[in-house]
């Protein structure tokens, strides 16, 4: 009624009122304490750690590096500090940045910000992000460091072209029906909050998503992110919503553990969502259609396959240089059948990152090893060691090549300059 009001009046009186704060009276009389409270956990849903904290560093004081195909990008100073952060940003100015990347001074960021997904985030929780991070987060003076790209990538102003084709100002749009709140508020989290789609959609030709909800088919049917295969997330045939819930909030499941960067999304943001949240995410993914064409790399009688792999390498006889490389190095935790250990260490037989056709992601954590953040509801770090130093190149591609062939899976052979390759390209960003 109050706007109904103020829209009547003349204009003269309006500014007036506006001088005196009659016009902010809403902001005075709202609870403060709960908005921050709000705008903290909408951030964590946001992952906005991981790119504006640097390891060790003070929070959200920017200076990441993000390697793109177009050069290093450095994520921004995101505290109130009136210089260095965003502490002279207005609502609106701050609402522009997150869903049209535009900064406060009227210039473009480069898409590393996840705006296209950000684009369809609430006015409600938009208010809530920007007094938590203007009243809830400690202000850093240390200025980020300047993001400098070659010509013709430094020119800003051509990124109003690139959102011109490829982004979209349509708000986020809920499935209509009846008992779909649930289902909603996954999707709502999925596509805009989680940006779940920034990595796990496939891109096109100029960097940009494929698809920004699921309208389109090609939403989170996988993708390719620094070389790594990013799975499919429709529908998890096989997973449950429980397996899934379990995932994110702890980074393992029957099924896999954590690695790559989605190490990071469990460990600063999922883990601390409630679950009723969680669990909407899971229903929402299990809603989704599977792709209709992705390759699953299964044998057809898989069971009998995998019987046939433990016999071979129970009797130990004839056994070839990658079968027993896998007795020698992983079989202890894996196990002949290849399944692992039920929420501690993870299947090899059926594995997503075992069957992708890029090999890439199976043979950096082989070389790097991995490990499972600490979580509140699985705080023990289970750590498989890298193989770099005691593997040879060709030895590598025989184990991994006996991995991508034993028991029902049947993804191509790797070979040892395959191993070679990301070898070097990960000493490359030590």
């Amino acid at each position: 009624m109050k706007s109904g009001i103020i829209k009547l009046l003349p204009f003269a009186i309006m500014s007036m009122l506006g001088m005196f704060g009659i016009a902010q009276a809403h902001a005075e009389g709202e609870n403060t304490s709960e908005l921050i409270k709000q705008g903290d956990y909408l951030a964590r849903a946001g992952d906005c750690t991981a790119c504006h904290t640097v390891a060790g560093g003070k929070p959200f004081s920017g200076g990441m590096a993000i390697k793109s195909p177009m050069g290093v990008i450095y994520s921004t100073n995101i505290t109130p500090d009136p210089k260095a952060g965003i502490g002279e940003y207005s609502e609106k100015q701050f609402a522009d940045a997150l869903r049209k990347g535009v900064r406060g001074d009227g210039s473009n960021l480069y898409p590393a910000m996840p705006y296209p997904d950000y684009r369809g985030i609430s006015d409600e929780d938009i208010h809530a992000l920007y007094i938590y991070f203007m009243k809830g987060v400690a202000p850093v003076a240390d200025k980020a460091p300047e993001t400098s790209m070659s010509f013709p990538f430094n020119q800003r102003w051509g990124m109003k072209f690139w959102n011109f084709a490829f982004t979209s100002d349509k708000p986020f749009a809920a499935t209509a029906g009846t008992n779909v709140t649930e289902l909603n508020r996954g999707k709502y989290l999925v596509e805009t909050l989680g940006h779940c789609g920034s990595c796990h959609t496939p891109r096109g030709i100029g960097m940009q998503e494929k698809a920004l909800n699921d309208y389109d088919k090609l939403f989170l049917s996988g993708g390719d992110l620094n070389g790594w295969p990013v799975p499919s997330i429709r529908n998890l045939e096989g997973w449950s919503i429980k397996d899934i819930t379990d995932y994110l909030s702890t980074g393992r499941n029957h099924f896999a553990s954590v690695g790559g960067e989605m190490t990071g999304v469990v460990e600063h943001s999922m883990q601390h969502m409630e679950g009723s949240d969680l669990q909407a995410i899971a229903t929402y993914l299990k809603s989704l259609p599977a792709n209709a064409n992705e390759p699953s790399n299964l044998k057809a009688d898989s069971n009998s396959e995998t019987q046939k792999t433990v016999i071979t390498l129970n009797q130990g006889k004839n056994l070839t240089a990658g079968q027993l490389l896998y007795l020698n190095n992983c079989e202890a935790c894996h196990l002949t059948d290849g399944n692992g250990a039920q929420d501690i260490f993870p299947r090899l037989n059926g594995a997503d990152i075992v069957l992708s056709d890029n090999p890439t992601g199976l043979i950096s954590i082989m070389l790097k090893g991995a490990q499972t953040p600490s979580t509140e509801n699985a705080p023990s770090v289970q750590v498989m060691p890298g193989f770099e130093q005691r593997l040879s190149d060709k030895q590598m591609a025989e184990l991994a090549t006996f991995i991508r062939s034993g028991w029902g899976n049947n993804a191509p052979s790797v070979s040892e300059n395959d191993v070679t390759k990301v070898r070097k390209n990960l000493s490359a960003v030590e």
